[in-house]
């Protein structure tokens, strides 16, 4: 179980390659002033919230994911401690970012208000975990602690499952309409959800462990 257990972050990361990547791509055609079309005038007449998302999502995504790791909390847990310090704030841009995205730049045609209303519920909802999150960790409530980390990453990493909700809009052929993309972007959200409450639930049936082992759960210490 331990060796397995050690797999997750690496599993993690992986989910996150895609978004990394296109992330770092749009990061190079800003900077590279790549050729401006209707896909990306907007990142171009305003690039400060695109890249602070982009660079505050990477961090938080990639380096989030050692924090799953049960051993390297308990062996190093200073740490883990140290990268909770740095991944809160990062995990902060990113969610209030990428509302200051839905609201400052033209909606795409394909997204309309819909998808936008999903941005500013699930970075909302990220924000407020992490905080609640850290609230919970200041009064040692390390469960408490857990459960919030595990929902605020989970909201934050959904771009990587996104990428395959969409696959099956994509293996159509068509143009997917604005409905097909609310459910794609939806299902991206909840299901990297329902996983975490999983997981969160399982944890919970689990003994309790005595304080010295108890393990300072995901991005903050």
């Amino acid at each position: 179980m331990t060796k397995r257990s050690r797999l997750v972050p690496y599993a993690l990361i992986a989910l996150s390659l895609i978004p990394v990547a296109a992330g770092a791509f749009r990061v190079t055609s800003l900077a590279t002033g790549a050729p401006i079309d209707d896909g990306n005038a907007r990142f171009f007449a305003d690039p400060v919230p695109v890249v602070l998302h982009i660079a505050g999502a990477t961090v938080y995504c990639l380096v989030g994911a050692f924090q799953f790791d049960a051993v390297l909390r308990r062996r190093r847990p200073g740490r883990h401690r140290a990268a909770g310090r740095v991944l809160i704030p990062c995990g902060l841009v990113a969610a209030l970012s990428g509302m200051w995205m839905a609201v400052a730049y033209e909606l795409p045609p394909i997204d309309g208000p819909g998808v936008m209303l999903l941005r500013l519920v699930f970075g909302g909802g990220m924000a407020a975990a992490i905080v609640l999150g850290l609230l919970a960790v200041r009064r040692r409530d390390f469960t408490a602690h857990r459960a919030w980390m595990m929902r605020g990453y989970a909201i934050g990493l959904a771009a990587g499952t996104q990428a395959f909700t969409h696959l099956p809009l994509l293996l159509t052929g068509d143009e997917p309409g604005r409905l097909g993309r609310f459910t794609a972007m939806a299902a991206g959200w909840l299901i990297n959800l329902a996983v975490a409450e999983w997981f969160i639930r399982r944890a919970g049936r689990r003994p309790m462990r005595t304080r010295a082992d108890e393990p300072v759960a995901l991005p903050v210490g």
